[in-house]
């Protein structure tokens, strides 16, 4: 016969935060439940080392707290598949323990929490929400900080943040006189930089278990399959990957974390931190990793400079809480907005990396293989090619949602559809960054080894972006006429004559006809 709990505590794959008050003490009345689900695995198509990266973390954690003392039970899929949904799951355990409360940590995600709210009238037992304790605005601040469907700017926000919490200020004026140093830290490589890119840190982590699982319950998955798995699984791993940033890639970090290259083995990590997926399933907490880099900048000011670290703090105080702030206050609808009514199919290459052009191939197989590529990649080659070609944000949503082990909704749908996209009409950003083949050019060295010529635009092999960028000017000109940002382009356009425009959009309208075989 099971023992009764007066608790039934749910934690959900991206709530592996060690530090939540609920482990302050240790409750025998309480039993945390970790488990796997087919419902969380699949509702879009994931990475394959996504789906192993958040079952080996849950599992990890479920030790730890084992070992600390608490009473938790992990299910894997050969114990839930028998159920058809978080709800009969969850019901099944309370009667299981005899429990008279359940207990949660409001999800992250809008469709979670929608469905985990319903329970209170579906289950007759009491129900608490608790914070995951986690963010650095406080989920009731949103609505008194941000309005739905209006547009906010990351930069003022930035500033709020900077000062609530004292960091990188002195007095009540930013360090160095300055809030953001951005236009600094848009350097390309050089070839004698490509030789001085750490190694990144990985890890050899065994999921073949959990891989076997995946496979035995058809779980469907996309991208290459690792046995050693080389993300973060467990709070340690998190630690020395952060340390690890800090020591070897926060010098450089600002100064190249707009540039992307081919030349080398380590292109897909350069300095990047690669800490978002153990930030987002909170086995690292925001504040401490601010903390962390800006201890090893006050120790290292002869190494890291203010615009090293004012670019780092900017990503995580500054972006990643304000992205949040924008999905929570807009959602549900958020997800169907489509300001330029964008229709077009993804291309079949963005599953297989198997594409002429250059950029496009090196981001996607960097996707397919890593789960990952950095957020250039992610916003000025794919999320521009899409934007470009008009392909339906659903669709770039759902890829980019699947792909990346980063990815869970709250943080990619405001950056997929507001800022790669502009689907949300400029929610997110002031302007749709559209970009022309120049822009990769100045910040890679993909076009001197590609099959497409950069400075061409209407030749057999000109770069697709070219015209891509024009026609896409040209279609949504009454709107972006309108956009102070966008505006002064058109001049460019405009004394272009029209026998001139005419050969470019043809050229454009060749290069999306033929979109599968670029």
């Amino acid at each position: 016969m099971e023992r009764s709990y007066g608790s039934i505590c749910w934690i959900f794959g991206d709530q592996l935060n060690s530090d939540h008050s609920w482990f302050e003490i240790t409750d025998k009345s309480r039993l945390f439940v970790i488990a796997e689900l087919e419902q969380e695995a699949s509702y879009c198509k994931h990475h394959v080392q996504k789906v192993a990266a958040f079952f080996a973390a849950m599992e990890n954690f479920a030790t730890t707290l084992r070992e600390s003392g608490h009473d938790v039970l992990h299910l894997t899929l050969d114990e839930t598949a028998d159920f058809k949904d978080l709800q009969n799951l969850i019901e099944y355990t309370l009667e299981r323990f005899s429990a008279t409360r359940f207990w949660y940590q409001r999800p992250d995600e809008y469709r979670l929490l929608k469905d985990i709210r319903s329970l209170s009238s579906q289950i007759n037992v009491e129900i608490e929400e608790f914070d995951t304790e986690h963010f650095l605005l406080p989920y009731d601040q949103i609505t008194k900080e941000f309005v739905a469907g209006r547009s906010h700017r990351m930069e003022s926000f930035y500033r709020k943040m900077r000062r609530n919490f004292d960091i990188l200020m002195e007095g009540e004026e930013p360090a160095g006189g300055s809030w953001n140093y951005d236009k600094e830290n848009r350097e390309k490589l050089k070839k004698d930089d490509l030789d001085c890119i750490p190694a990144p840190k990985i890890f050899e982590n065994d999921v073949s278990q959990i891989l076997d699982r995946i496979k035995k319950h058809k779980i469907p998955v996309i991208g290459q399959e690792m046995n050693s798995l080389i993300w973060p699984v467990g709070r340690d791993q998190a630690q020395e990957i952060l340390d690890f940033f800090c020591e070897y890639c926060l010098p450089s970090f600002g100064r190249f974390q707009d540039a992307m290259t081919c030349e080398t083995q380590h292109g897909w990590s350069l300095y990047h931190s690669r800490l978002s997926f153990a930030l987002n399933v909170k086995m690292l907490s925001p504040l401490e990793v601010i903390t962390k880099a800006l201890k090893c900048f006050e120790s290292r000011r002869s190494e890291i400079s203010l615009s090293q670290i004012e670019g780092f703090v900017r990503q995580i105080l500054g972006w990643r809480e304000f992205i949040r702030a924008i999905y929570w206050v807009n959602m549900p609808g958020y997800s169907d907005k489509n300001y330029f009514s964008a229709d077009t199919k993804l291309p079949d290459y963005f599953w297989t990396g198997d594409t002429k052009m250059r950029c496009m191939q090196n981001a996607i197989k960097h996707s397919l293989e890593y789960s990952y590529s950095h957020h250039i990649h992610r916003l000025m080659v794919t999320g521009n090619f899409c934007m470009l070609t008009g392909i339906d944000p659903g669709e770039v949503d759902d890829w980019y949602l699947g792909i990346y082990i980063d990815a869970v909704q709250w943080v990619e749908l405001p950056n997929t559809r507001g800022m790669s996209q502009y689907a949300d009409g400029g929610i997110v950003a002031s302007k749709p960054y559209a970009a022309s083949g120049n822009y990769i050019s100045k910040m890679s060295d993909y076009c001197s080894s590609c099959h497409y010529k950069v400075r061409e635009v209407t030749s057999k092999r000109a770069c697709p972006f070219n015209s891509l960028y024009w026609y896409f000017m040209h279609k949504h000109a009454d709107a972006l006429r309108q956009n102070p940002r966008t505006n002064l382009v058109f001049k460019g356009w405009d004394r272009k004559t029209e026998n001139e425009r005419r050969l470019v959009l043809q050229k454009a309208k060749e290069v999306v006809d033929a979109r599968e075989s670029l």
